[in-house]
């Protein structure tokens, strides 16, 4: 059940293989055990993706796979998962980790205004700064932590049903 599900919305390998950001990785690209989707593969991809979708750089992709190919977990899996910061989601991800990275600092937090200036961007990282990049790493470890948890979870009590399923035929 859950690999036809995530197989369901995870792009063909051949056109990640085809993507030009990738390229740096070469030919580690076509190790097999990046594209196949099992407990072991599925759950890391879970916690790769999740803790880089809470990294507030702009490279997260490329940071995603480079992890997955590090830990050889799936590497479609875990670029895919990053998307869950996108431009939509981003404001309300980072303030709640810069939430998180308040209370965690025991800062209090600063007022929210804007100004597009470079002088008004280094004043504002370094107030909020510490605190938002605090929360970014413990909000990405605990999300991260809850994907890998989640599927190893899901993916065992699927197992496990159709076990049952298979038992009850015979």
């Amino acid at each position: 059940m859950p690999r036809q599900l995530i197989k369901r919305f995870l792009p063909n390998h051949e056109t990640i293989k085809r993507q030009k950001a990738l390229k740096i990785f070469g030919n580690v690209l076509y190790n097999p055990n990046l594209w196949c989707l099992n407990r072991r593969s599925a759950s890391g991809a879970f916690a790769v993706g999740l803790f880089m979708a809470f990294v507030p750089l702009p490279s997260q992709m490329i940071m995603a796979a480079g992890l997955a190919i590090l830990f050889g977990v799936n590497l479609p899996l875990s670029i895919v998962l990053v998307w869950i910061s996108n431009p939509i989601t981003m404001p309300v991800l980072f303030y709640g980790a810069y939430k998180v990275g308040a209370w965690l600092m025991n800062s209090p937090q600063q007022p929210f205004h804007f100004e597009l200036s470079w002088e008004f961007l280094l004043h504002q990282m370094s107030q909020i700064g510490p605190p938002f990049m605090l929360g970014c790493f413990t909000t990405g470890i605990i999300f991260s932590l809850i994907g890998y948890f989640g599927i190893r979870g899901l993916w065992r009590y699927s197992v496990v049903r159709s076990w049952k399923k298979r038992k009850f035929r015979n």
